[in-house]
Formats: structure tokens, C-alpha cells, sequence
């Protein structure tokens, strides 16, 4: 039976129980019970007419009076014109490591190393024992020829070159087709035309979310020339390279220990060995230059080795160089969408609930069961409703939000709500 709207002034006013009848035979059993099953034995003649209107506004479309499609459910209410708001976009920020920490003081690494990987490192923020330690990081080392790598029982493939697999697939995603090696600017001219092999930092997809913040991040490495602070110049550049892989700056020497980027020599001035590295926020990547890493810091033993068929252990040597220097800072940047709904019930309507608790009934000695009756006596007349949560549905009514309010917001005839449910994505 197809929904049809009542015309209330028709409905017969001189008993609650005719009034029930008049209204019983014109629509759907389903929305009979739905919109007047609680009244049925006790039910005031205000609060039948008001039902009546309620089942009126929840069929006639929008007020007007066209008929409800087939299918439309009596329980939810279609959003109006001015109810959705407009997509509001904000950049957010916040501390890259676990539980949104933006400094990590201590490294760990699984105890495992080596067993499926030599050339790089993977990096926790608490001991791998603990059910809570999570990778942060990874560091390793890439060589376009395998050098300082090679395959064995215990730790990879028999014959697998890691440093060269790692080489091609930072250069699959970071460089332009046709571009086999990577340079570092002020590359003098022996280097000019790319560099064999680079030190990684690659950040946790899970930690980093969207992107690393420029200028929010700084890398502190060990050694026996003594700590060496690395930041990216994007606070000083001006017109911002970009590339297959997004947006591209050098990684420079400097902090930002004093809440400002402070760049000890600028990337083109770095004409001996080319500047420190680069740095790709979009993919969360560092790369840095071992030639500056190894000699320009003062820290040789981080010159990598290059030793063929050899296992030189450049990754645990990048790894101690990190973890020595027990400080790591860093920030990611996300792009939030939040959309506005308001949800309004007006006095007529929301008044009563499907909870089970919300009534009561018996069976006499006859074996007949009265149902619909108030669980709190003083509902009659006086009906209330608490509600604490609002679902959102799409147009096949298939839930898919429920917001949660702090605390029960009371609705009852003499109340209109209307709650502000923000959904950021």
C-alpha cells in the first residue's frame, strides 16, 4: 500500500479511538505502528494529531505535497537546502612519530636485522619486544652497481644485489624518464653528471599520513667529526623545484632548534662536494650526498664502502650515525576537508523512541497482550525522547556515520534540537 498523506482536519475528534481507527484505515500497518503504536491505549488526542502531522511532514517531500517514493523510510528525515555546509580545507600539522610526537630520541631496530634485508634499516621508536613499538623510519644505502652489497643464506637471495635493486627503485619514483642517476646541486664537475650511490631516509607511510612539513624537520647525525644538523632550505628558496615526484628541495646544514630555520651554508655554496642532499616532502624521502656525509661533516668512517660481492654494512653505519646523534625532528602536514551537516528536529518531531525500554506491556488472565504503554508513567500527555547519536544514511538508506553526541540532548514538544555534526576527511 502505497504512503498517502491524512488530511488531518477530517480525523474525528470526539475519541482518541476513533481518531486511531480513521487513521488506521488509511495508511500502511508498518507506518501505523511506527508513528502511532505508542498510543494506542493511552494516547491524548494532541498527541495523535500531532503524530499525524508528523507522519504528514515525514511523506509530503519537503512540505509539498507531493507523494513519498516508494521505499522512503519514515525514521529518517532528508536534509533541507541550507543544511550542508560548504567543504571548508585547512592545512593541519602536527608531530610525525607515534602519538603525534614531534622529537624521536631513541632508535631501536628489530632484533632480526639482516635476515631479510642488508641494506637498509628499519627504525623503531621503543624496543621491538614491546607490543607498542612501531616503525618510524628506514635508512639504508643504494648503489647503482650493487657495490657494498651482496646476496647470501643468511641474509638475502644467494647472488641478489640490494644496493642496486634499491638504486633503480628510488629512481623509478623520484626521477624523469631517461634520467639514470641522481645529481646534488653545486655538484663539482667530476659529479656533474650524477652520483653512483646515496644514503635514505624514508619515512613511515602510517607516521608521515599526507606529506613531511617543509622546514619543520631536522636530522642530527654522529660521528668523530661530531654532530652534523640537517634541514631543507625551502624556507629559502623561492621558486620551488618540481619534478615527477612532486616538489624537490636540498638538504642543507642547519637547525631549527630556535623555532626557525637557520641555515649554516647554503646549498650552492656546497662546491666540493656538492650539496648535502635532497629532500622530496610529498614521498617522505631524504636523500643524502655520502660524498658530503663522509667527508665534508669530518666524519669519514661514513664514507660508505664499495667493496664488490662484499657486505659492507652501509646501512648500520648510516643507523649508528642517526641513533648516536639521539635526535630526530619532525612534522607532517596534512590538507583536512570538512563538511558541516545540521540536523534539526523540530518540536513535532523525535518525540518518541524505538527502544524497547521506552515501553511497557502485559498479558491478562485472558491471554490478551496490552502493549503501548509508557514505561515512565509520566510520558502520557508529556512524551520524551534523549537523543545520543545521529546517524547519516545515503540515498539506498545505507548507514554510513553515527556521531556521538557528549552527553543525551532532551527532546519532547516543547524542545526543538539542532545538532552540528562535522565530518573531516
Amino acid at each position: 500500500m502505497p504512503h498517502q498523506l491524512l488530511n488531518i482536519p477530517a480525523i474525528p475528534t470526539t475519541s482518541p479511538d476513533n481518531a486511531l481507527s480513521y487513521i488506521e484505515a488509511r495508511i500502511t500497518a508498518a507506518d501505523f505502528t511506527t508513528f502511532f503504536g505508542l498510543l494506542l491505549q493511552e494516547g491524548t488526542l494532541a498527541e495523535i494529531l500531532a503524530a499525524a502531522q508528523q507522519y504528514n511532514d515525514q511523506h509530503d517531500n519537503n512540505n509539498n505535497n507531493t507523494q513519498t517514493p516508494p521505499g522512503e523510510s519514515p525514521l529518517l528525515k532528508p536534509f533541507g537546502q541550507y543544511d550542508i555546509s560548504q567543504v571548508d580545507r585547512q592545512i593541519v600539522t602536527s608531530g610525525l612519530f607515534s602519538n603525534g610526537s614531534g622529537t624521536l630520541t631513541t632508535f631501536h631496530t628489530a632484533s632480526l636485522l639482516g635476515d631479510t634485508s642488508a641494506s637498509y634499516v628499519e627504525v623503531y621508536n621503543e624496543a621491538t619486544s614491546n607490543s607498542t613499538a612501531q616503525v618510524q623510519f628506514a635508512v639504508g644505502y643504494a648503489h647503482i652497481n650493487g657495490s657494498g652489497s651482496i646476496g647470501n643464506t643468511t641474509k638475502t637471495t644467494t647472488g641478489n644485489r640490494e644496493t642496486a635493486a634499491l638504486y633503480r627503485q628510488f629512481r623509478n619514483v623520484l626521477l624523469a624518464p631517461n634520467t639514470n642517476k641522481f645529481t646534488f646541486t653545486a655538484a663539482p664537475a667530476a659529479s656533474s653528471s650524477g652520483y653512483d650511490d646515496f644514503y635514505f631516509v624514508s619515512f613511515n607511510r602510517a607516521q608521515m599520513r599526507e606529506k613531511v612539513d617543509p622546514g619543520n624537520w631536522e636530522l642530527r647525525i654522529s660521528g668523530s667529526g661530531g654532530i652534523t644538523k640537517l634541514i631543507d632550505d625551502s624556507g629559502a628558496t623561492i621558486n620551488t623545484d618540481v619534478n615527477v615526484s612532486g616538489r624537490v628541495f636540498n638538504v642543507v646544514s642547519g637547525s631549527i632548534a630556535g623555532g626557525t630555520a637557520v641555515t649554516h651554508r647554503a646549498a650552492a655554496l656546497e662546491t666540493r662536494y656538492g650539496a648535502a642532499g635532497l629532500f622530496y616532502p610529498d614521498l617522505g624521502i631524504i636523500l643524502l650526498n655520502p660524498e658530503w656525509v663522509g667527508k665534508d661533516s669530518g666524519s669519514t668512517e661514513l664514507k660508505p664502502g664499495l667493496s664488490s660481492n662484499t657486505l659492507d654494512n652501509n646501512s648500520q653505519k648510516i643507523f649508528t650515525a642517526v641513533s648516536g646523534a639521539e635526535y630526530f625532528a619532525a612534522r607532517r602536514e596534512e590538507e583536512i576537508s570538512s563538511v558541516s551537516y545540521f540536523t534539526r528536529a523540530r518540536n513535532d518531531e523525535f518525540n518518541f523512541s524505538s527502544n524497547p525500554t521506552y515501553k511497557t506491556g502485559s498479558v491478562d488472565s485472558t491471554g490478551v497482550e496490552t502493549t503501548g504503554k509508557f514505561k515512565v508513567a509520566s510520558f502520557k500527555g508529556d512524551p520524551r525522547a534523549y537523543i545520543t547519536q545521529v546517524g547519516l544514511y545515503d540515498d539506498d538508506h545505507d548507514l554510513i556515520a553515527v556521531a556521538k553526541l557528549s552527553q543525551p540532548v532532551l527532546k519532547s514538544f516543547s524542545r526543538e534540537a539542532v545538532i552540528k555534526v562535522k565530518l573531516d576527511y
